[in-house]
Parts: structure tokens; C-alpha cells; sequence
């Protein structure tokens, strides 16, 4: 029983980063597959499919690296949880984090669907930050 699934996914993927694996599995959940799309339109990631496994479906995320094959390195330097089941962090719109001077993203909740901070910021809404990226 895992208590925060998305804790889980960013220590699934960091530990696979690690490890140089070129793809991790991770437990489906509509949070999950948004956050997933976000990775991806953003560059953080190669891609994603959802797999129809029985008796729960998976992501499986190819992750992306740089550089040659024996010195390669991980695109995502690192991830962290903000809002956790403990501590739920909220922002205004005028209180949106800048992860990095604009290097990283914030990923966040809105009434309007997940997306980063600085879609939130066009769009004048606030949300729960759910993680940081770079």
C-alpha cells in the first residue's frame, strides 16, 4: 500500500534515471497520465503508453538522456514533491513559483486540469503545486 502514489512515480523515475534504465513502469491513475503529458510536451521525456495489463494497467515512460552513450546524462537533474498528503501547498496566481529562473517547471492542479506554472500564470488561476522539475 502506497500511501502518496505520486511520491512514488518521481522516486520510480529518479531511481530508473539513476540507473541509466531507458524506461520505468509505473501504476496507472488519471494524476499520473497528466503529469506523464506534462513531462512530455515539456522535453523532460521521450514519450509514454499506457498498457493494458491485467490486473491493473501500467505507464511505462521511455526517459530521455543527452550526450554520448558512454557519458550520457539524464535530461530531469531532479524532481521534488512539494505538496504532500501531510502538508497541502496552495498558490494564488500572483504567488506562482519560478523553478529555476524559468529552467525548470512547477507542476500544479487547477480547477481548470493540470498544468505548469507558467500556464497557470497566463491564465490568471492559482492550484496546488504538486512537484518541481529541472
Amino acid at each position: 500500500m502506497v500511501n502518496d502514489p505520486i511520491a512514488d512515480m518521481l522516486t520510480r523515475i529518479r531511481n530508473a534515471l539513476m540507473a541509466g534504465k531507458p524506461s520505468v513502469s509505473i501504476p496507472v491513475s488519471k494524476l499520473k497520465l497528466e503529469i506523464a503529458r506534462i513531462l512530455h510536451e515539456e522535453g523532460f521525456i521521450d514519450g509514454y503508453t499506457v498498457g493494458e495489463e491485467k490486473p491493473f494497467g501500467l505507464i511505462h515512460i521511455e526517459l530521455k538522456y543527452y550526450g554520448p552513450r558512454r557519458s550520457r546524462r539524464p535530461v530531469i537533474t531532479n524532481m521534488t514533491r512539494v505538496s504532500k498528503p501531510g502538508r497541502r501547498v496552495y498558490r494564488s496566481s500572483r504567488d506562482l513559483p519560478r523553478v529555476l529562473s524559468g529552467t525548470g517547471i512547477a507542476i500544479m492542479t487547477t480547477p481548470r486540469g493540470v498544468m505548469t506554472a507558467a500556464q497557470a500564470r497566463r491564465e490568471r488561476i492559482g492550484g496546488e503545486v504538486i512537484c518541481y522539475v529541472w
